[in-house]
């Protein structure tokens, strides 16, 4: 399944910016700078961006941390990778971010290594997201936050209704055009299973997170989990 999931990166990397951006209604950058506010990142800081896709939330971290911070996208695809570190390269060079191919089931960090951390849009597509969760739990320092932004499934049946009449009529033709159509045909059954807000907070809990808050914005459709360390 991890191939598989990571074959689908690798195909849709030359259009995931323009894709994410229908998908989210032109929201996605509002919501990305939200969670690195939540992650509550500072000048100096040791930052971790996990499924960094092609590096929004990474380079938003980096502006944060500045000049003597570090910062540390990891992704499975190397194709988002390069696009990632292209992007870096022409809008915020004078960043010291590292990109690195890695699981986020297996973090290659030491443990209490990093101040802050997001993930944008990744943990509906782990394979074992309580296994994610606790790697995160590992690598982050005592009392650090992580800001965990993703799609979900409204509990109200008519934005529900709506959130699905979107993906199937606006999403999916769009992705069809750019020739990705069955790339982005999983993101509704991976909806379907991802864990509601209330069921992210217990698995945090569950893996060591002293704090945790789910956070829904955009009707529900969207969410942030922030979790905090002992």
């Amino acid at each position: 399944m991890t191939q598989e999931i990571r074959a689908i990166f690798d195909r849709i990397a030359p259009v995931y910016d323009q894709l994410n951006n229908w998908l989210s209604l032109g929201q996605h950058r509002i919501w990305k700078e939200m969670a690195v506010k939540w992650s509550a990142a500072e000048p100096g800081d040791t930052c971790l961006d996990l499924c960094c896709g092609s590096g929004d939330l990474a380079l938003r971290l980096a502006r944060r941390a500045g000049a003597k911070g570090q910062v540390y996208g990891v992704d499975f695809s190397p194709n988002l990778l390069a696009t990632a570190q292209e992007r870096s390269q022409s809008q915020y060079p004078q960043s010291a971010i590292s990109w690195i191919e890695a699981d986020v089931l297996n973090l290659p960090f030491d443990d209490n290594q990093f101040d802050a951390a997001t993930m944008g849009y990744g943990l509906r597509n782990v394979t074992d997201i309580p296994r994610s969760l606790q790697e995160l739990h590992r690598v982050l320092k005592p009392r650090a936050k992580a800001a965990i932004l993703d799609f979900h499934r409204p509990g109200n049946p008519q934005v529900r209704a709506f959130q699905q009449w979107y993906l199937d009529n606006i999403v999916v033709p769009i992705a069809e055009q750019m020739g990705v159509k069955e790339e982005y045909a999983y993101i509704s059954p991976s909806l379907d299973r991802f864990p509601t807000g209330q069921e992210q907070v217990e698995i945090s809990r569950q893996v060591g997170f002293v704090s945790a808050t789910h956070y829904p914005i955009a009707n529900g459709m969207m969410g942030v989990l922030v979790v905090s360390k002992v």
